[in-house]
């Protein structure tokens, strides 16, 4: 169960990111350069608090090569999700020829655990 903490950390952690890099271009895409830079860091603090626990936590199980390509596939997961539900995007074939390149990575990193 302890390996999956950095899972659910990460995910945390990546919905404040996807949001503090990007949710502003729908919500304050009407304010002051600098009041949304602050607002974002704001938001980054919380992302912080959860991903920094969790590659410390996650380097005790996993290597600095697994805990990336686990960041990336969250990232991918969530910013595909934000688009479409938050930023009203369509998903093109880009992001299955991502995820397909996404889960080869993932294979290579992790063929030995199974």
């Amino acid at each position: 169960m302890e390996r999956l903490y950095p899972l659910f950390l990460l995910i945390g952690s990546n919905l404040f990111m996807t949001y503090a890099w990007y949710g502003h271009l729908a919500d304050f895409r009407h304010k002051n350069l600098i009041f949304v830079i602050l607002i974002s860091w704001g938001v980054a603090f919380f992302e912080y608090c959860l991903q920094v626990p969790a590659n410390r936590i996650g380097f005790q199980f996993y290597s600095l090569g697994q805990l990336k390509v686990m960041q990336e596939i969250i990232t991918m997961s969530i910013f595909a999700l934000f688009s479409v539900l938050y930023m009203h995007e369509k998903l093109t074939m880009d992001f299955l020829y991502a995820s397909i390149c996404l889960a080869g990575a993932a294979f290579f990193m992790f063929r030995h655990l199974a």
